[in-house]
């Protein structure tokens, strides 16, 4: 494979390694990090508060930064500056351990790492040109260093205190920061947006509803992402490595759906596969909330992870595609990350934070109340003009 990338001066291995390293932080952070704000003696509303940080500056920073790379054309340089300063706050972790603190350290160090990947995919389909469907080769990368760092760091976690968790992630960022300088700005210089029109795709009934559901989707996805590790620890003492090994299943049918996805796509309709991937959602918070104390329970509920993100996050990329043509095509998939990623997860794990000490079972069965009503609000108002894509 990667001598088919060679042959065509295509840097395959160090496209990867930014993949690679750039979701590793994210494999740290996700299931590590409420356990590590715990050992610092920090309440379940406090975590809730400084994760919910982490995923609100995806609602500004994707935004500005996407803007700022359009009129300036220096995505490389944005990319670099921002994992450089990304590295250089976060190590500021390491410094003090007061909250206030982290709230700083934490709002600032994101505002910069969120400005990296957008920008990135756009460098990677530089690099590509006519062959930007070996994409997903290179983008596979990114989910294998989330798994090797959320089973790594388990095991890890099992023999160290997770207080080393800042040191693991400050490593992944400054080699998130050395990946790229090896790359060169491969993208040409676009013409600019179709002025006008944004606002009337937005306000399309349809439209409103996909975006409404994405945002209540990624809210029920708040409290698993924030708490999945801590519950499966503290509430049924399942060891560190073992959820380590539930998190890599999960992602490992993600991988698995997006292989198969092109299919899916041609042989169901978009709505249909969105209504099942919500419907498919709900029954995974139940069962993680009521019946996690069995182990086959959740290994199958890791397994619908190819659902609740796979299948939702790939048909939803492809509703973005049909709504916002042209000029707006941008403007619309940082429109969709930052409402569902950004505000919805960052409301979800607010949420969860402040119901967590109440009742964690009660925390997931609002998550899957709110993708029940996305999934009602699709049901009735959802009806996309591109029902299914065909192949050519």
């Amino acid at each position: 494979m990667s001598l088919s990338f060679a042959q065509q001066a295509i840097p395959y291995w160090r496209l990867s390694g930014f993949y690679f390293f750039y979701f590793a932080v994210v494999g740290a952070l996700i299931p590590y990090w409420g356990i590590y704000l715990k050992s610092l003696g920090y309440s379940s509303q406090d975590v809730g508060v400084i994760s919910a940080i982490i995923l609100a500056t995806r609602i500004i920073a994707p935004n500005f930064w996407g803007w700022l790379a359009d009129r300036t054309q220096q995505r490389l340089r944005i990319i670099r500056v921002g994992s450089l300063l990304a590295s250089i706050i976060f190590a500021g972790v390491m410094l003090d351990s007061r909250y206030w603190w982290l709230v700083l350290v934490v709002s600032c160090y994101t505002f910069f790492w969120h400005a990296v990947l957008p920008q990135f995919e756009v460098i990677t389909l530089g690099y590509l040109g006519d062959n930007y469907s070996r994409y997903g080769q290179i983008r596979l990368w990114g989910s294998m260093g989330f798994m090797a760092a959320v089973v790594g760091l388990g095991w890890v976690f099992d023999v160290l205190p997770v207080r080393y968790l800042p040191l693991f992630i400050l490593s992944f960022l400054i080699l998130i920061w050395l990946s790229s300088l090896s790359l060169k700005d491969m993208t040409r210089k676009k013409t600019a947006a179709i002025s006008g029109g944004f606002w009337g795709v937005i306000m399309q009934p349809t439209v409103l509803c996909f975006l409404i559901a994405s945002f209540l989707l990624q809210f029920s996805h708040g409290p698993y992402y924030t708490f999945y590790t801590l519950y499966l620890v503290e509430n049924y003492n399942y060891s560190r490595s073992a959820t380590g090994l539930l998190w890599a299943l999960g992602v490992l049918a993600e991988v698995a759906i997006f292989i198969v996805m092109f299919k899916l796509l041609q042989r169901l309709t978009l709505r249909t596969l969105l209504l099942f991937s919500l419907l498919v959602s709900m029954v995974r918070w139940l069962l993680i909330g009521y019946l996690a104390d069995s182990l086959w329970v959740l290994l199958f509920a890791q397994l619908m992870h190819a659902c609740s993100f796979g299948i939702a996050h790939s048909v939803s990329i492809e509703l973005v595609r049909n709504y916002f043509t042209g000029g707006h095509q941008g403007q619309g998939q940082a429109l969709y990350s930052s409402f569902s990623f950004g505000a919805g997860g960052a409301a979800g794990a607010l949420v969860g934070g402040l119901l967590w000490d109440y009742s964690a079972p009660l925390t997931f069965l609002l998550a899957a109340i709110s993708v029940g009503i996305a999934f009602l609000l699709c049901y009735f108002w959802l009806h996309p003009a591109h029902q299914a894509l065909r192949g050519d």
